[in-house]
């Protein structure tokens, strides 16, 4: 009956501290984390009480379990709160984001031991990365990299690194030996050398694979399936088959089981390891390093979805449904297709980049092919706003029956709002007019935060390059597109993500069509289709009267609300400005963001008061009890050793509240 008795009044107590606990450290705590903390307070205070004092006493007298709730317990259940919320702090410091976070952004939290194991992991994986770059001289290198010199030095290091550091890094660097905007050509040229040896799937895998992600039984589905793959790649690998229903040759894309865990485990330590480069070396900040990390994870993280993929084929074959210049996307099958599965009709021809006997033997004219494909990528991103971002040679075909242009592979896709695409047109105007004003107009619809741009000299370094183009007949689109990058970057401003996506697909794709068509020039073709569009939207409500006609009406029906309430509206404003009323007023309280921010500074700060304040005032009292030999000089203890309670917890509170508010931005 005393055990009962006992572990009754220490869960009770247990119960209290939770409660109470999460009351003072304020809402959207982790369960978890209290259970966590409570149960170590527990544990620790309840050892050293019974050190101190329980030890010297009968705990299994019935005496004892009814003078439980003396002023030693008292004592003790103080402790056993101050503990378990500074044990909170310290998960707190160790949890990449709070409960409450997590549900809005829809992530599943993890157990915490499973975190703390995770993280204890992703520190080995960083040390291990980090080494990999100091053994290669990566620390040397950019100790010099302000001499021009030591670039190649650099690049050599740069791509060891990515090289032996494996999976994710070697990928960022194939993306990054892309981007010639950035890197100068001996980077590029080191960072191309990067290639992963990827060892296809075995015939169980996919098998696995394959009963996992289809609706059905793979036999019910397939006549004919190929266990090689056509192509296998870091992300997944592509198999041709046979479907029963029709007995359409299609090609089975899966995606790698072992593809979402390394993005987990190496995702977030290629972030880190970028973020360390930034800190140690200015070259790797003056490049954007960590945006490009960044971005490069975002995209990642799509490619890994092939859900998304899907949608990214049936968004642009229904953008080019209206578009007069004819290329193929092959059928999706999307009643067949998940988020690690996807099955497209089988295309029935040859690459670009192979293709010079398909056209000769259709009697293809190469250059109409070329400039097709051009006039439809640029009708993506003008018209559509969405478009395929990765259009190298092996995502162009020829197709074995007409030699119309087929686009495959629609992992990577590109999506201008609507702002980016009229300043886009805006950009190919005014090449074609040679006119800086124009490009200047274009270039502040394209990058972020130009409210600083000083418009007379960017102007003048836009007429620099107008200069260079000017009497040309020829100009390697690369080298005009980086002016341009040049530009943004010395003017200290970025392009929008997408923008600058847009205009790498550009130069990738100039690659492409040269191999289709060597003296290509997809500047000039570009003028040419700024040309026909110009005119296509100034002749478009004379051939297209009606269509104009019904836009009118739409226009106009939006505008009549707001049209009646004009009047109203003057007359109520002619009021107010003749009773004196109208006052023009803005301050910091007027923005709701700001207002709750103040408030919210505010009230801390008045908290941050209080707790000093109970401290100042504690520590003055215990000093000065000191000193007093009389009676009450206890009560002045006992005082002042609540203060300082109150103060800390206080402190911790505010503590709790100023993590929180780290990790939310």
């Amino acid at each position: 009956m005393i055990y009962v008795k006992l572990i009754g009044q220490i869960i009770l107590i247990s119960l209290f501290i939770y409660y109470v606990s999460g009351k003072l450290m304020g809402s959207q705590i982790n369960f978890m984390k209290r259970v966590l903390s409570v149960f170590i307070s527990l544990v620790f205070t309840l050892f050293v009480y019974w050190y101190a004092y329980l030890q010297s006493v009968d705990v299994f007298s019935e005496n004892f379990a009814y003078s439980f709730m003396d002023v030693s317990t008292i004592i003790w259940i103080g402790s056993m709160l101050l503990i378990s919320m500074l044990l909170y702090l310290f998960f707190e410091l160790f949890s990449p984001m709070d409960s409450g976070e997590r549900k809005e952004s829809g992530i599943k939290p993890r157990p915490f031991l499973l975190r703390i194991r995770n993280q204890w992991r992703g520190q080995k994986r960083m040390r291990q990365v980090i080494q990999i770059a100091v053994k290669n001289g990566i620390s040397r290198a950019m100790k010099y990299s302000r001499y021009r010199n030591n670039d190649h030095e650099m690049a050599i290091a740069f791509r060891n690194t990515l090289e032996q550091a494996g999976g994710i890094f070697i990928k960022f660097g194939q993306v990054l030996s892309t981007r010639r905007d950035l890197f100068s050509p001996v980077f590029i040229k080191e960072l191309e050398k990067l290639q992963q040896n990827v060892e296809p799937l075995k015939e169980s895998e996919v098998k696995s694979i394959l009963e996992k992600s289809l609706p059905y039984k793979m036999e019910d589905m397939f006549s004919y399936f190929d266990m090689i793959p056509v192509a296998s790649a870091s992300i997944g690998q592509v198999h041709k088959a046979i479907l029963i229903d029709n007995n359409q040759q299609v090609v089975v894309k899966l995606l790698r089981p072992d593809v979402k865990s390394m993005i987990r485990d190496d995702l977030n330590i290629l972030l880190e390891f970028v973020r360390w480069l930034t800190d140690k070396s200015s070259w790797a900040a003056r490049l954007g390093l960590c945006e490009l990390a960044l971005g490069f994870a975002q995209n990642l993280k799509e490619e890994v979805n092939f859900e998304i993929e899907k949608r990214n084929v049936l968004q642009i074959k229904k953008a080019l449904e209206e578009s007069k210049y004819e290329v193929k996307i092959p059928h999706v099958y999307a009643e067949l297709s998940n988020d690690c599965i996807i099955v497209f009709e089988h295309a029935y021809g040859q690459s670009v980049g192979n293709g010079d006997s398909l056209f000769q033997s259709l009697n293809i004219d190469r250059e109409q092919f070329a400039r097709t494909v051009l006039y439809s990528f640029f009708d993506q991103i003008l018209k559509a706003g969405i478009f395929h971002a990765d259009p190298h040679p092996g995502n162009i075909f020829i197709d074995k029956a007409d030699g119309t242009p087929i686009l495959l592979d629609f992992g990577a896709v590109g999506r201008l709002a609507e702002p980016q695409q009229e300043g886009m047109k805006i950009f190919l105007m005014g090449i074609q007019h040679n006119d800086a004003d124009m490009l200047y107009d274009a270039i502040t619809l394209l990058v972020e935060d130009h409210e600083h741009i000083d418009r007379v000299k960017m102007e003048q370094a836009l007429s620099q390059i107008l200069l260079r183009i000017s009497y040309v007949e020829q100009i390697p689109t690369e080298e005009l597109i980086q002016a341009f990058f040049k530009v943004v970057r010395d003017f200290g401003l970025s392009f929008y993500p997408s923008v600058g996506i847009a205009l790498r697909s550009i130069v990738t794709l100039e690659g492409t069509l040269h191999l289709v068509q060597p003296n290509f020039d997809i500047f000039t073709e570009a003028k040419e289709y700024s040309s026909h569009y110009l005119s296509s939207l100034f002749k478009k409500p004379f051939r297209d009267p009606g269509a104009t006609k019904e836009r009118l009406e739409e226009e106009f029906a939006l505008m009549i609300p707001a049209l009646r309430k004009i009047p109203r509206r003057v007359d109520k404003l002619v009021q107010k400005v003749e009773s004196g009323k109208i006052i023009l007023h803005h301050d910091i309280f007027s923005d709701k963001n700001n207002a709750e921010f103040v408030t919210n500074l505010f009230s801390r700060f008045i908290l941050l008061l209080v707790g000093i304040t109970f401290g100042i005032i504690s520590s003055s009292l215990l000093a000065i009890a000191q000193f007093i030999d009389a009676v009450y000089a206890v009560y002045l203890n006992a005082a002042a050793f609540v203060g300082l309670f109150l103060c800390a917890v206080l402190l911790v509170r505010l503590s709790i509240q100023a993590i929180r508010l780290m990790k939310r931005r």
